[in-house]
């Protein structure tokens, strides 16, 4: 005899693209959505028995006709908007979880839009039924700042060969989830949650990356009450100095290579001293 552990389905990265119309002014929201539910299954991985299971294919269409009955606003309201519903209209769903890529397109004229590089906003939302939590977050914001960042005194063996610097180049792709403690401004929030990021980041003079880190944390938690809670991934995207003593010429921090890999990587959480406990929210 085996025990069963826990266990979800759901529907992967449903691709969602709304257009709202107001005259001539157009409105884009790209989506993509994934959504999982768990709770009274054991029967269908024990028995098969498919009773208590609504289709992965019920749940992408929710996803669809809900865009055009509720309309698509934050990313946050419209995944709590189905986790509710699939929570609250089907008896053997205890948990529901929706996370939504989100991406940007500016405006170039009444209906015409480009999209905005490579960046990424995420949401994850888990609801039971009674409680829920909302992690925001964004994925590859990309930022680089030409000094005011060094790195010596570190620790070295008969392997190292990596030289202490001064004056490098400080580059990486943020990837950054923070975590509610109640109902927002969504979007105004995440603005805020940004912008924090981006200041600390360019206004932090670095002795590594990871005070870097802390300082961005702790910026966002600063500037947004609303926010227990930051968790932080930074490849450092390495800058190397190219040598151009063959060519009887100086490199005085002008002329680098761009490393793509390896990478170090840099992960860490910041949070308040009083921060409420996670539940699922990080699943």
């Amino acid at each position: 005899m085996f025990v069963l552990g826990p266990n979800r389905y759901g529907k992967a990265e449903t691709r969602l693209v709304r257009v709202t119309k107001h005259g001539e002014a157009h409105h884009l929201k790209d989506l993509n959505v994934s959504s999982s539910l768990s709770g009274d299954m054991d029967a269908v991985h024990l028995t098969g028995d498919n009773a208590t299971v609504l289709p992965t294919d019920t749940q992408k269409n929710t996803v669809y006709a809900f865009a055009k009955k509720h309309g698509v606003g934050a990313s946050e309201d419209f995944a709590l908007l189905l986790a509710r519903h699939f929570v609250d209209t089907q008896p053997a769903v205890r948990l529901a979880r929706v996370a939504i890529e989100e991406y940007a397109w500016e405006r170039r004229g009444g209906h015409s839009f480009v999209r905005s590089g490579r960046e990424t906003r995420t949401t994850v939302v888990h609801y039971d039924g009674t409680s829920q939590w909302v992690v925001s977050g964004l994925r590859d914001l990309v930022l680089l700042n030409t000094t005011d960042s060094e790195f010596w005194g570190f620790a070295t063996d008969e392997y190292t060969t990596l030289a202490e610097t001064r004056d490098r180049v400080l580059a990486t792709a943020v990837n950054a989830q923070w975590r509610h403690t109640g109902s927002s401004d969504w979007d105004k929030s995440y603005e805020r949650a940004r912008e924090a990021l981006i200041a600390a980041f360019a206004g932090t003079y670095s002795l590594s990356l990871q005070q870097t880190l802390y300082a961005m944390g702790s910026r966002v938690l600063t500037d947004c009450p609303e926010i227990c809670e930051v968790r932080l991934s930074l490849p450092n995207k390495h800058h190397f100095l190219v040598d151009l003593s063959p060519f009887g010429l100086d490199n005085d921090n002008e002329v680098y290579v761009a490393a793509d890999r390896p990478y170090g990587l840099i992960e860490g959480t910041v949070l308040r001293p009083d921060a409420p406990a996670a539940g699922p929210a990080w699943e």
